[in-house]
């Protein structure tokens, strides 16, 4: 049921994460807190950029984050240990799909860029609901590709993103899943479902968001699939590099850039739920 992770695990992945989770931290964050107590389990938790946050924003609560990759839960142990000492987090290695919890165990559920690399979205919500509690609360964070515009306009540029999108796909994923999101938390059997758009937008005005966003989110993803995009015949290495070249214009003094990440919050109805197993 797993995709592959596109963006692969370099150093230079590693990095761009934490750099995309300290910039947007206040964006996505936002609204975002649980009593000293709740148990809460973050699914896919990677290196541990999101981790700190969600530690930092609720003191006191315990903190469950589980992910399939040894080296990514090693470096998220040594995140939280720089960075929110002293936060109750554990790590532990696990699949989404047979998560050796209890049934209820959580009282909420954080999924933050995971569920774009599934196969199957809609199943992994489902399953999540069995370790969820009666009423407990699932939060959910996508982007969605489909959502950037910017300013010099560009034909290559854009196409350097289809080649993303397409090779997520290929994967088993999908770039385009944060315009989903409300129904699929609703086909998984939750209730309340509310999404919310969370616009970032940067010119010269807002150089944090140039430097952390445009530049070293958007753009250095981008660029992590060149040999792949080349490989698949997506494109030419001429086009590709006029187009990460028209990207980079969106991050000079004259250029603008613009994205949606979507945030959804949604209610765990009753303890009878689908196991996804």
């Amino acid at each position: 049921m797993a995709a592959g992770y596109v963006h692969g695990y370099s150093e230079r992945e590693a990095a761009r994460l934490g750099e995309q989770a300290d910039t947007l931290a206040a964006l996505l964050h936002a609204g975002t807190a649980y009593p000293a107590g709740s148990r809460v389990l973050e699914i896919g938790c990677g290196v541990g950029a999101q981790t700190i946050h969600l530690a930092r924003s609720s003191p006191g609560s315990r903190i469950t984050a589980v992910d399939r990759s040894d080296d990514s839960l090693a470096q998220a142990r040594a995140r939280v240990a720089a960075h929110a000492p002293g936060a109750d987090v554990e790590c532990y290695r696990a699949d989404l799909f047979d998560l050796p919890f209890a049934d209820a165990e959580f009282d909420h559920v954080f999924v933050c860029f995971v569920l774009e690399h599934l196969a199957d979205p809609g199943q992994a919500l489902t399953a999540l609901r069995r370790v969820l509690r009666p009423g407990g609360t699932i939060t959910v964070i996508e982007g969605d590709h489909g959502s950037a515009f910017f300013h010099p306009a560009s034909t290559y540029a854009r196409a350097a993103i289809a080649c993303q999108v397409q090779l997520q796909s290929a994967a088993g994923g999908n770039a385009l899943l944060g315009r989903q999101l409300q129904p699929l938390l609703a086909q998984a059997g939750y209730d309340g479902v509310v999404v919310r758009p969370r616009a970032v937008y940067a010119d010269r005005t807002r150089p944090a968001l140039v430097d952390g966003f445009t530049r070293h989110t958007f753009i250095a993803m981008v660029e992590s699939v060149r040999d792949e995009a080349l490989a698949a015949g997506l494109t030419t290495a001429g086009d590709w590099d006029r187009g990460i070249a028209d990207l980079h214009r969106t991050a000079q003094t004259t250029g603008t850039f613009h994205y949606t990440f979507f945030k959804a919050v949604a209610v765990n109805p009753s303890s009878v739920a689908a196991t996804g197993r």
